[in-house]
């Protein structure tokens, strides 16, 4: 039986990358061809329509199906390129595709790409035919039965870990780019000279040039920024500049603000913004949607959670063992609203006594001991890091994100100490969390631990290190009518409004507030939204109740 494809709208039009936009250029989301084979050639006949960029497994796509890790699953669709892209070379863009990609152009196979959370690109150029291009997309996902990253996928999902999701989640899209074109820019504002640092990736002969400010510097260049206002999330103050090369030419945009740990004038490390301790008050963020899983409906719809956030009381987001598209971290950036980026998790099966135990035992084992950690495949720690440097590189221009977090309660983690140098290498403009939660290699910036089923107490970090409180809480509160099973995850059940509000304010009061005052940098509480098991989240899973006031709950998270 054919699916069809619920809508013929492009879902997601907005241009997808704002630090690097081009005005021409064409959206590929909406209805492709797809089919799920047990062959790697191109089937003779396609199952029926598919909603790009929704995986199968979403109800938005309009298929509701999911692949098995041996199958294929295939898209396909043809298109005829606007008059403006003729002459110039064309550039095929994917957001992120789950979990390797091969991609054919009119029959001419243009790329391979494993990883599903990053975007990758390709020309095309030399595979079109005149103004018409059939792209054909072949994507297999092992999910949590290989070792490469997953996430919170699970093909038995449950607890706190979620249904599995294949293929393209994120936008696809052309572009137009002449002979020599800036692939990419790398920002790096100089908080405390004043300055900017940006270069550019070119292909072709010609050099770049940034405009700003009624001045042109020839790139790489460091570009005075005079009486700059500072970002913050109080102060979310953007620049916007343009970049040319040749005759292409990219607009973008930067921020003045500086990451960093020091100590107060007790003498208590701390988390520093634009040097002066700032405290980030946050919540766990998973990223996923009712009916899109870990793409959104819209735009709008991620602008809802931040700006809920923001009026609750809270300064920051953990985005938690995902990568989002790069529109999330615009919005974050324009609405002011801090970012630890957590990398997604990978390995092989994940022992409950290392991932699970540590929560009462708190129990830290050597990361080095491969096997213990599900990570005995080399290949796989391989990819591992290629992926966290790709991470990085992708979102490394983004003003909000203040913090790198590697690994995540054991899930697959080792050599934490080593990836910390070469991330401090990749980038020294941001702190990193090389274990959140246990099993602690003593390195990175902060001592990261996670507290649940017991009262927090505050100890300082023997190492010199600001300690973080990177999760905690997880108080659910079941809505009926807007649960997605039957079963409930949660760290402590509550049954009305009122003892929610009751139970955060004895929690905040009681431990949070004290353990600021005693040199607690950061606290983190679990979670945003509910999540399909779990019910423990701000707002119900599909978005439709707010179990909290902000108004009410403001001044009991809020604090300075």
């Amino acid at each position: 039986m054919k699916n069809e494809c619920p809508t013929a709208a492009i879902p997601l039009p907005e241009y997808p990358r704002p630090q690097l936009v081009r005005p021409n250029w064409m959206n590929l989301n909406g209805a492709w061809e797809y089919a799920i084979t047990t062959g790697r050639e191109l089937p003779e006949s396609f199952d029926g329509t598919i909603l790009v960029p929704y995986s199968p497994e979403t109800a938005l796509s309009g298929v509701r199906r999911s692949p098995e890790p041996d199958e294929f699953l295939w898209y396909r669709r043809s298109v005829t390129l606007p008059e403006s892209f003729s002459g110039l070379r064309v550039l095929l863009h994917f957001g992120a595709v789950d979990q390797t990609a091969d991609v054919w152009v009119n029959g001419r196979h243009v790329v391979s790409h494993v990883g599903g959370y990053l975007p990758f690109e390709t020309e095309i150029t030399p595979a079109l035919d005149g103004d018409t291009a059939t792209i054909v997309v072949r994507v297999t996902d092992e999910t949590d039965r290989g070792f490469h990253t997953r996430g919170k996928q699970k093909t038995k999902r449950g607890g706190i870990w979620y249904t599995p999701q294949s293929g393209i989640w994120q936008t696809v899209w052309l572009e137009a780019v002449p002979k020599s074109y800036v692939r990419g820019l790398r920002i790096t504002p100089h908080f405390d000279d004043g300055e900017v640092d940006v270069t550019a990736d070119v292909v072709g002969s010609e050099s770049a040039v940034a405009h700003f400010d009624g001045a042109d510097y020839e790139l790489p260049a460091l570009i005075p920024v005079k009486d700059f206002e500072a970002w913050s999330p109080e102060h979310p103050k953007l620049y916007d500049f343009t970049v040319s090369c040749g005759d292409d030419r990219v607009s973008s945009y930067f921020a003045m603000r500086k990451f960093s740990v020091d100590r107060d004038e007790s003498g208590t490390p701390r988390l520093f913004l634009n040097n002066a301790p700032y405290f980030h008050n946050g919540v766990l963020d998973q990223g996923y949607w009712k009916d899109g899983l870990y793409t959104p409906g819209s735009d709008e719809d991620m602008i809802a959670d931040i700006e809920l956030v923001k009026k609750s009381g809270f300064n920051m987001l953990r985005k938690h063992i995902k990568v989002e598209p790069l529109r999330f971290y615009y919005h974050c950036d324009r609405l002011g609203m801090l970012v630890w980026q957590d990398m997604p998790c990978g390995g092989g099966r994940y022992s409950p006594a290392v991932v699970s135990t540590p929560l009462i035992t708190g129990l830290h084992l050597n990361d080095h001991r491969y096997k213990l950690f599900g990570r005995a495949d080399e290949h796989g720690r391989r990819e591992f890091q290629d992926e966290l440097v790709d991470m990085v590189t992708a979102l490394y221009n983004c003003p909000c994100i203040a913090m790198w977090v590697i690994f995540n309660e054991g899930w697959g983690q080792f050599d934490s100490a080593e990836l910390t140098d070469s991330l401090r290498f990749l980038d020294n403009t941001r702190t990193i969390d090389h274990a959140s939660g246990w099993h602690d290699q003593g390195a990175g910036d902060v001592k990261s631990e996670h507290v649940y089923l017991r009262p927090y107490a505050f100890k300082a970090d023997k190492k010199g290190r600001a300690v973080v409180l990177s999760e905690f809480g997880g108080y659910a509160r079941r809505i009926e009518g807007h649960l997605q099973s039957a079963r409930s995850f949660g760290y402590k059940n509550l049954d009305s409004a009122d003892k929610l509000i009751a139970a955060l304010r004895e929690l905040y009061d009681k431990q949070i507030r004290p353990a600021k005052e005693k040199g607690l940098a950061a606290a983190v509480y679990t979670q945003l939204s509910d999540v399909e098991d779990e019910v423990n989240g701000l707002v119900t899973f599909d978005r439709a109740v707010v179990k909290t006031d902000p108004t009410v709950l403001y001044p009991i998270v809020h604090i300075e």
